[in-house]
This record gives structure tokens, sequence and C-alpha cells, in this order.
């Protein structure tokens, strides 16, 4: 039973019977989540349990939880995972903790169509108030008008002009807009093969991609995917093989690793967005930096000091400044809160350009991809499809 959970996260066959310090730091979540699943306890406490599992080991846990018959209480920006398991959401907000009876989509039109009401009313109430003041306003020194304006302060009194209150979420906003048009022919890769410390990550890699293809790079195998990224951005090179873009193609990456374009001696957000941008104005730049939630005095930070997510964001104001027309995306939900992950999810899918990412968000994959393209070392499937029917077809 032990060694049917384990497999079922990811730990392969080969890696059980290896101790805990042998383990990389992803194999290390696995076993630490298989050993709080295993044996049936009353109740898992799971604090962000997708985090270093692949879409395969996600889809294990959605389906495990889905059938555990005892108490979950678990973290999650992860929203398909969501859906599927939680029968209750608790929604922490405006200080104060509210239970919803539901899953995660319900939750938010929940919420949102709360916000509309209040907000309806409250400029309903504002409107009236208006009216109230404005006939107090010209009948109170009237004698015969007097009572009316008295009867009117009071209805005036008892209407509820409280200011909504401020929630904790931000919703960033992001947009990917082509400077220009790409021709039909996008990406051309022949035969890439690459080899890391003896080990073969690639082998004989071909494909095409053509215009508003949206391809994910799915399988068990990250270093692949990222590597095969890497060298389509020409951050690494192949032992052999060839790629060929489009000459009408312009390109913008989103990497994994970020470290490099934040280890610099920019003094301020301002500053580092500059070096990426033809408008060098700093009312346009504080715009950008806006939009991703950096106002006023967050602006002014250096970079040095960014959380994860915060590198996050201004990657994608540096990508949004770029007006490429093909993006390639290394895991750009990572890092990210439900609402950020929310606007990364529009923001590609608006997109009228090419894209090419990884990601283990389900939601995310479903929404954006129509072709999937999945790799081990080599290609080992490769159509245009949605998520769920490349799921249906391979019985994952």
């Amino acid at each position: 039973e032990a060694g049917v959970m384990l497999a079922g996260l990811g730990i392969a066959e080969e890696l059980q019977s290896k101790l805990m310090k042998e383990l990389d730091a992803g194999d290390k979540v696995k076993v630490l989540l298989a050993q709080a699943l295993f044996g049936q306890p009353d109740i898992l406490l799971l604090d962000e349990p997708t985090n270093h599992l692949d879409i395969y080991a996600i889809n294990w846990l959605e389906e495990f939880l889905f059938n555990f018959e005892n108490t979950v209480i678990v973290v999650s920006h992860d929203r398909h995972f969501l859906n599927k398991v939680c029968t209750h959401i608790a929604d922490v907000d405006y200080g104060k903790v509210t239970i919803y009876t539901g899953n995660y989509e319900f939750w938010k039109q929940s919420v949102e169509l709360n916000l509309r009401l209040r907000a309806d009313q409250n400029k309903k109430n504002t409107e009236k108030a208006e009216e109230l003041k404005s006939f107090i306003q010209r009948f109170s020194a009237n004698a015969s008008k007097s009572r009316q304006a008295s009867s009117r302060q009071k209805q005036l009194e008892k209407l509820d002009l409280a200011d909504l209150p401020v929630s904790s979420r931000k919703q960033p906003f992001v947009g990917f807009t082509p400077k220009r048009e790409a021709g039909n022919d996008i990406l051309t890769v022949s035969g890439i093969n690459k080899t890391l410390n003896g080990e073969v990550i690639l082998k004989d890699i071909s494909f095409s991609l053509k215009k508003n293809d949206k391809v994910v790079l799915i399988g068990r195998n990250d270093v692949a995917k990222t590597m095969l990224l890497d060298i389509l951005a020409s951050e690494v090179e192949p032992d052999s093989g060839s790629i060929s873009w489009g000459i009408t193609t312009t390109r913008s990456y989103f990497p994994t690793d970020n470290s490099k374009f934040f280890n610099v001696e920019s003094n301020t957000l301002v500053d580092w967005l500059r070096e990426y941008s033809d408008d060098k104005d700093e009312s346009f730049l504080r715009g950008f930096l806006g939009k991703m939630l950096f106002s006023g005095d967050d602006a002014m930070k250096k970079p040095k000091v960014l959380s994860g997510g915060e590198k996050v964001r201004c990657m994608f104001s540096k990508m949004m400044l770029s007006g490429a027309n093909v993006l390639l995306l290394d895991g750009p939900t990572a890092h990210l809160d439900l609402e950020s992950i929310s606007a990364v999810n529009d923001g590609v899918k608006r997109f009228n350009g090419t894209a090419i990412f990884t990601s283990h968000d389900h939601e995310f994959i479903q929404t954006v991809a129509n072709r999937i393209i999945e790799i081990d070392t080599t290609v080992t499937f490769d159509e245009h499809s949605t998520y769920d029917e490349y799921l249906a077809k391979t019985n994952r």
C-alpha cells in the first residue's frame, strides 16, 4: 500500500528503497505528503500539497482526497484541485473568516455576486442621499415645506452610506499586445539532442509551430521541459539538431529561474523596468508597474529585496513591454496568489499570438492550450486537443 501511494505521487520504484537524505527536495516533499496520507488519519492538514507535484501526481492526489472519507483542511492556489476536492471554502478576508458551502467556483461566483449587489445598493443609497440633501437644502427655510424637509432629514439619517469594506485581495492586470503580427510559420525544431552530466535529457526532438498555436509541454521530466525552453530561448545550445524561428517572430521568455534579472544594481523598480522599455518616462513605467500592483512607494523598492511573487509580477511587466508575438513560459503561475494566477491565465488566453509553456495547473492548461506535446526524453504525444481530451485519450 505504501509503495502504491509513493508511486501515485511520482516516487519511482527504484527510489523507494533510498534514504531520505539521498532524495532531492521535490521527492522529499512527496514522501512527506505520502506519510501524511498513509493510514487514513481522522484529519488531514495540507499546506499547498500540490507544490512540487507534476500534473499526474496532482491528478492522483485529487482522486485520493475526493474519495477520502475523513476531514481535510487544505490551503492551495490550484483552482481545479480546490474545485475537485473541497466541499466548503473558508474565505479569509475583510479581517474575518466566512464559510461558504460549495467548491472554489461556487465561492468565487458568490463573492463576485455579493460584491456587485453591495456596490449597486451603495450606489442607490448615494443617489438617494443626494436627492434628499437637495430637497432639504431647497425647502428647509420654507415654512410650508418644513415638515417635509424634516421628514427627508430623518430618511437621510437612516440611509447606510458607509464605504464598502476594502478587500485584502488585489487583482493585477496582465495583457500581451504584439507590436507586429507574425506570419504563419513560427518555429521548426529538427532533431534536437541534449546531454547533461552524462545523462540524456533530450533525444531527437522535432516539431513545428504555426501561428496561434498555444502549446503546453507536459511530462514527468521537468528538467527536459525546461531544457527545451532554454534551447528555444537561445539560453542553452543543443548538442545537435537545429531550431529555426520565422523571420517575423519576436520572442519573450519567462524562465523558471529569474534570479539573474534581479541580481542587479538598479536603485528602484522604475529604474529596473526602464532597461526593458522604449519609453523611458517615469509616469509610463509607474503605470506598467501599477498594473502589477506596484504603486506608490512599492515602485521604489530595490529589485534585490523582492519576494518570489513580486519578481514574477515584475517579469510579466517586462514581458508586456516587449510586444513579442511569441511567448515562452516556464511555470508562469509559480509563486503567485489566486488573483494573480487568474490574471496571468486570462492574459495568456487572450493573447493574439503563439505561446509554448509548461504548467502543473490543470485550469491554466485546459483554458489556454490548444495543443499538447508530451515529452520524456523524446516526444511521446503531439496533438491539437484540450488537456481534458488528452487525459481521456491517454487514460491518465
